[in-house]
Order: C-alpha cells, then structure tokens, then sequence
C-alpha cells in the first residue's frame, strides 16, 4: 500500500513536471531554468563529488564536460540572441545539455573527441601566444593599477558589511527600549524643573 502511494505520487509529480516543461503556454523562465539546473547545478554538484572522493574517471569525466560545455557557452554568446527567438531552442539545448551528461551517450566526450580536441591541438600554439600576450598585459594592468584595485577591493568589502548588516537588521531587526527605559529620563527632568519652580516660589 505504502509502496503504490509512494510510486503514485512520483509518477504524478513527474509527469506534472514534464507538462510543466513541455507546456507551449509556459513561460521561458521554466524551461530556462531547466537549462540552469541541468547545464550547471548538477554538474557542479557532480564535479565537487567526483574532487572530494579523489575518483580519476569522474574528474576527467567532468574536466571533458565543462570543456564541451565553456565551448558550447562561447557559442551561444554569440548565437543566443538569434536563436532565442525561435520557440523550441531551449527545448532543443535542454535535451542537447542532457546529451552531453547521459551516461550512454557520453556526448561530451564525443565532442571533445571529435570537434573540440583536434580544433584546439590545430591551433595550440597560435592559442598558447595569444594566452601568454593576455596574461602579459593583464599583469601590467593590475601592477600598474594597483592602489585603485585596493580601493576598489576596500569600497566593495564596505559595501558587502553594510549589506550584510542591512539583511541582519531585516531578519533581526533591533527591539526598541522599552517605553520605561524613555520615560525615566523624562519623569526625571518634570521632577528637577518642579523642584526648581518651588524653590523659586519659597
């Protein structure tokens, strides 16, 4: 009995979740956040998994996706504005983002393997100049620019402090003095300046 209810209630809630997805009517956030979820979230999950058990086919298994993925990212940065307005294009990354993690299919390392490695191995050494000249230079900037950074890094950790003092203040916000703790040092002053009114009409 337990077991039919529990398998129930994870069949509706999958199925309420793919009509939610695959609904035409729904908005992009959904399926825009499914791309998030399944293109980052997890595979930084899975990443950080894969580090702290030491496991080496795991970690090379996600160094492969997130070079498929970056290569992919810079694609799209250049494709997404285009593409975007085309209804079934986050239907179509999300089962892409899919295909590059789903075990069976290893898309990941079948486009490293086939398109991004031999892309890269053509051009390393036109890449690793173009890599040294931009460590270069972003070395002179920072040396060159080195008290505004300072200031920069001392501007945003005040502004962080006061942040995080704000969001306490909402959260905790700081109980008033009780209504005694005000009146006293009234009460105390109506007192001195009775006292002084009758010591001037003695």
């Amino acid at each position: 009995m337990v077991n039919a209810a529990a398998l129930l209630g994870s069949t509706i809630t999958g199925e309420v979740g793919l009509r939610l997805l695959l609904c035409p009517l729904g908005s992009n956030v959904v399926i825009r956040t499914a791309c998030c979820t399944v293109g980052i979230v997890l595979p930084v999950y899975s990443t950080f998994k894969a580090i702290e058990r030491k496991d080496q086919s795991e970690q090379e298994r996600w160094l492969v996706y997130w070079a498929a993925y970056g290569s992919f990212s810079l694609a799209e940065v250049f494709s997404d504005k285009i593409l975007s307005w085309f209804p079934p294009y986050y239907y179509v990354k999300f089962a892409f983002l899919v295909w590059l993690q789903f075990p069976p299919a290893d898309g990941s390392r079948q486009l490293y393997t086939r398109h991004l490695r031999p892309f890269l191995t053509r051009h390393q050494a036109r890449l690793d100049q173009v890599v040294d000249s931009a460590s270069g230079e972003i070395a002179k900037f920072v040396s060159a620019h080195q008290a505004e950074i300072q200031f920069v890094r001392a501007l945003l950790g005040r502004f962080f402090i006061a942040a995080h003092q704000m969001v306490k203040d909402v959260i905790q916000p700081v109980q008033p003095p009780g209504r005694a703790a005000i009146e006293g040092p009234r009460r105390q002053q109506r007192r001195q300046i009775e006292d002084s009114e009758s010591d001037h009409d003695d």
